[in-house]
């Protein structure tokens, strides 16, 4: 998954899920002979001043303090808005230097501290940044309404989207420009001022219920827990599992414990191969009623509220729904045609769903369990079976699959296919001890092309889940800038000095969220609105779908796929194994996932209708017919996606729709000389991963493979 701190230079999209109550690791304050007037200055100008060190500046992060982000971020909206009146009051004839240019110049301050600030809201939160994070999140949604807002400004920018002298311009800026003006029109700039007005208040409403919905979510991430007093209840457990749960245990003062974290990533391993069926019943429940216990962390009111007031903002910006509204940019142009791949595939995923439980009843039988399959028992028998049918025990698979190793298989992907090297370095400061960092170069010309930064591993503070972000936009128009960008993960530590060992899923994750970081990373356009990942949502998944295809290439089983103890190459019998069970389980996958999928466009769909969330996700649901063995990936209580901001709303559909695409573009590589086929990897750069959003991406995507992409490929990718 992408976020999204900002949508364009300045403009928040708000995309990361809001933090949560946590006790984390923060830089402390050494200077005690300090008054707090001093110690706050610095600590504000350490947020608010130009980035400094190697590399062009990077963040400095060893000096961010809690308190002083909010009189950063008033420091920093005051300025831009400053900026953007000089822009507006401007008496010369509105050209694209003087008013898009200078919009893409805007707000670099802005910038430099909302960046910091989102990082800590996903990775660092505590409760003095939780309480910072509910006063400013409306006044951030104001500070946006207020430029998008400007009548002046906007004149301006209408004037060069209609001007003659617009055909002069190069298809970049005449691109640029009409992103300024889409925009702005969709962000109500059309309006009149009482609309204006009503429409600033909805959106600073929504902030606040996207703040207090992220940090429910992750307070019942966070405290809720199952702790296991008894080894013998972990039978099936791997031994590096146990040593992380012990140690999560040991963090929480439970010495001579275990315990499951409230995360997917402790939580799908237990399900997948604890013994005890009773304890994962208990975790499974636990997890899948995060967001929904009642009570303080409850979200089901607040998204009730999100959906009132989303539907009455498409109405007041003239859209018959919020759905309508979020697809018109998109690929899929409307929701009708989204939900007719969802629908589409809906049919042959819950027919698989089916087989797939009459062989894991068979074996349950068969095994004398005496039990009907359950919710809870679906990945552990699905293992089962999958050993049964394929001689396939995904624990074996996992020692070949140590994180560090992953980790160098992608760079050499990199290497291969975008010419990049990557070298760790040592020289700038982190938010937190678990994070590296690594200088990206060209590997012919040795010329540095960005930073990636990588921080793998769960915590308190730490929203769930594995991400990417660009905390730099690359650009040269006012000046070379390199890009700086980031991967985030939630694995669990094991002992000191000893290698993680991750799943293939795990794994298959890895190359996913490094796709966008190479999306990012191979941006090479002029201006920052348009860099690496600013395409549109439903476009945005397919480079990272798309990388996900190299993890099981020979070339890098062979090197990096090696045990962890003996250090010897995963055995190619293994290898068809995994091959011959590629589609194994794609009944259970594909239809969890298009559960939550319809159920958030259906729900978006729904207009101004009041919701009651539990009933409409049931009603729904037993209408499509949900098999009763399974649930959403996300249930809506807890679908960040959806309503931890705007971000994925009306639009978690852009995974399938993405992945259309995704399945048809490996077909060049398969029809040509194969995964690493240089002049195919040469197209995909130029036409994908280089472009950003300069050129529409149907357009590039034509470009790139001659046509427009088939869904057949999507088909059978999925065994269906």
């Amino acid at each position: 998954m992408r976020n999204i701190f900002k949508n364009g230079k300045g403009y928040f999209a708000a995309a990361l899920a809001a933090g949560a109550i946590s006790t984390i690791f923060m830089t402390t304050n050494n200077q005690t002979a300090a008054s707090a007037a001093e110690v706050d200055k610095a600590a504000v100008e350490a947020l608010t001043k130009d980035w400094t060190g190697p590399f062009s500046g990077v963040p400095a992060f060893d000096k961010v303090k809690v308190e002083a982000f909010a009189p950063a971020l008033e420091e920093a909206m005051a300025e831009q808005l400053q900026e953007v009146n000089a822009i507006a009051n401007n008496r010369a004839v509105p050209t694209f230097e003087n008013t898009i240019a200078a919009m893409e110049k805007a707000g670099s301050k802005m910038e430099r501290v909302s960046t910091v600030y989102y990082i800590w809201a996903a990775n660092m939160n505590s409760p003095e940044f939780a309480k910072v994070q509910r006063e400013m999140a409306p006044k951030l949604a104001a500070f946006n309404d207020k430029i998008t807002q400007n009548e002046g400004l906007f004149k301006k920018i209408e004037a060069v989207y209609n001007s003659p002298e617009k055909s002069k311009l190069t298809p970049e800026q005449q691109r640029l420009t009409w992103v300024y003006y889409t925009n702005f029109v969709r962000a109500g700039a059309k309006l009149n001022a009482e609309q204006k007005a009503r429409l600033s208040e909805i959106n600073q409403a929504l902030a606040g219920h996207f703040t207090k919905f992220g940090q429910n979510l992750l307070k019942d991430e966070n405290d809720q827990y199952i702790e296991i007093k008894n080894e013998a209840d972990l039978a099936g457990m791997s031994q590096s599992f146990k040593d992380g749960a012990a140690a999560d245990a040991a963090a929480k003062g439970l010495k001579g414990s275990w315990i499951i974290r409230n995360t997917r990533s402790s939580v799908d391993p237990f399900l997948t191969y604890a013994g005890r069926r009773d304890l994962r019943e208990k975790v499974w429940k636990m997890f899948i009623m995060r967001g929904d216990n009642g009570g303080a962390t409850d979200n089901k009111a607040i998204i009730a509220e999100i959906l009132q007031l989303r539907a009455e903002r498409a109405k007041l910006l003239g859209y018959e729904t919020h759905a309508h509204w979020r697809l018109e940019n998109a690929m899929a142009k409307t929701p009708e045609r989204a939900m007719e791949l969802l629908e589409a595939v809906w049919t042959p995923a819950i027919g698989r769903v089916k087989e797939e439980v009459r062989d894991m009843q068979a074996l349950a039988d068969k095994q004398g369990a005496k039990i009907t399959i359950e919710p809870w028992d679906y990945r552990y028998y699905m293992e089962k079976v999958r050993k049964d049918r394929y001689d396939l025990d995904a624990n074996e698979v996992k020692q070949y699959l140590q994180l560090d190793k992953i980790r160098e298989a992608m760079f050499w992907v990199a290497g291969e296919l975008f010419n990049f090297t990557f070298s760790p370095v040592k020289n700038v400061p982190v938010f937190h001890p678990d994070v590296t960092v690594w200088e990206v170069k060209n590997k012919t010309t040795g010329k540095h092309v960005g930073l990636w930064y990588f921080d793998p591993y769960a915590r308190d503070g730490k929203r769930s889940g594995a991400w990417m972000n660009a905390y730099r936009s690359q650009s040269r128009f006012d000046g070379e800038v390199t890009t700086i960008v980031s991967n985030n993960s939630n694995f669990v530590k094991g002992k000191p000095g000893e290698p993680v060992l991750i799943s293939w899923d795990d794994a298959n994750t890895m190359f996913h969220e490094f796709g966008h970081a190479l999306h990012g990373l191979s941006s090479n356009v002029n201006y920052p609105s348009l860099s690496g990942t600013a395409v549109s949502r439903d476009y945005v998944e397919f480079p990272s779908q798309l990388l996900e295809h190299w993890l099981s290439t020979p070339e890098v089983l062979q090197k990096y796929a090696v045990h962890y103890e003996t250090g010897k190459p995963i055995p190619q019998d293994l290898v068809n194994k995994i091959e011959r069970a590629a589609t194994f389980n794609q009944g259970f996958a594909t239809t969890e996932y298009l559960a939550s999928a319809l159920i958030d466009m259906k729900l978006h769909l729904a207009g101004s209708q009041k919701i009651d969330v539990a009933k409409f996700e049931k009603e729904t649901l037993d209408k499509l017919g949900m098999p009763r063995e399974l649930v959403m990936r996300h249930r809506t209580p807890q679908f960040s996606h959806a309503f931890g901001s705007d971000g994925y709303s009306a639009g978690y559909y852009s995974y399938l729709w993405s992945d259309v695409i995704t399945a048809d573009a490996y077909g060049a590589f398969t029809e040509g000389k194969g995964p690493y086929d240089k002049a195919v990897g040469e197209r995909l750069v130029k036409y994908i991963f280089s472009v950003g959003n300069t050129m529409d991406p149907a357009e590039a995507y034509r470009k790139f493979r001659g046509r427009d992409p088939k869904v057949e490929a999507l088909m059978k990718k999925r065994g269906f």
